[in-house]
């Protein structure tokens, strides 16, 4: 596959290192990562607890800072943002999904996925156009009224997805999406990401399961916090 122009990067990562420091002890849970992340890519991170993979996501979703090393994401050089400009990103340019929902127990599958556009400040009209439009992409439409106790878990991530959608991101940041599911549950969740995909989102998915993994174009194995390997191929 030919790589794509750096223009075309959504993320560029430079010798990125983390080192926790334990006492007298220094921990690298990052060794020197560099990659890119095209746009429209869907990207699989896989490897072992402990390999650092979730230490990457959370520097790539500008939830926590490298010890040295430069991140841009969209060309912007996140180590320069303001806390304003980074609540920004992590709000309207980054959508996160989790392994475990993160849904406010009492509010509807609408009121969640409406969250973030009342952070941002939009117009209820904008938000109910917002919100049924990513209720529809994840097939939830007829649960809006719904709170999470009354849906399963596939819905429940379903909506999550839908709150991840809801402000258009650019990046799709997924953490270990299926790893609360059943394997038929979670292939339903994998079938939404490639439908997310082909309509020319980019997403960037966190697993320990190959089989998961396998379903990403490209594939990054992560051990001992370095890239040990990577595999590309084209989507079906």
């Amino acid at each position: 596959m030919k790589s794509p122009s750096l223009d075309n990067q959504v993320i560029i990562a430079r010798d990125l290192w983390k080192i926790y420091k334990l006492g007298q002890y220094e921990v690298n849970a990052l060794c020197g990562v560099s990659l890119t992340i095209a746009k429209n890519e869907f990207t699989a991170i896989m490897g072992p607890s402990g390999s650092g993979k979730s230490t990457l996501m959370n520097i790539l979703g500008c939830l926590d800072t490298p010890t040295r090393g430069e991140y841009l994401l969209n060309k912007r050089v996140v180590s320069e943002m303001s806390e304003n400009e980074l609540a920004f990103v992590r709000n309207q340019e980054i959508g996160f999904v989790f392994q475990v929902f993160n849904l406010l127990p009492r509010a509807t599958a609408f009121h969640n996925v409406e969250l973030p556009l009342i952070y941002k400040g939009a117009s209820k009209k904008e938000r109910e156009e917002k919100v049924r439009r990513a209720l529809e992409m994840v097939e939830m439409e007829h649960r809006a009224h719904h709170r999470p106790s009354e849906l399963s878990g596939g819905e429940r991530q379903r909506i999550a997805i839908a709150r991840a959608l809801v402000n258009e991101p650019s990046l799709l940041l997924a953490d270990e999406p299926t790893g609360n599911l059943d394997s038929k549950t979670g292939q339903e969740i994998m079938k939404l990401f490639h439908k997310i995909h082909s309509q020319g989102n980019t997403i960037l998915l966190v697993t320990h399961d190959r089989e998961i993994a396998d379903q990403a174009q490209r594939i990054i194995f992560l051990r001992d916090g370095k890239i040990e390997d990577e595999i590309r191929k084209e989507l079906k």
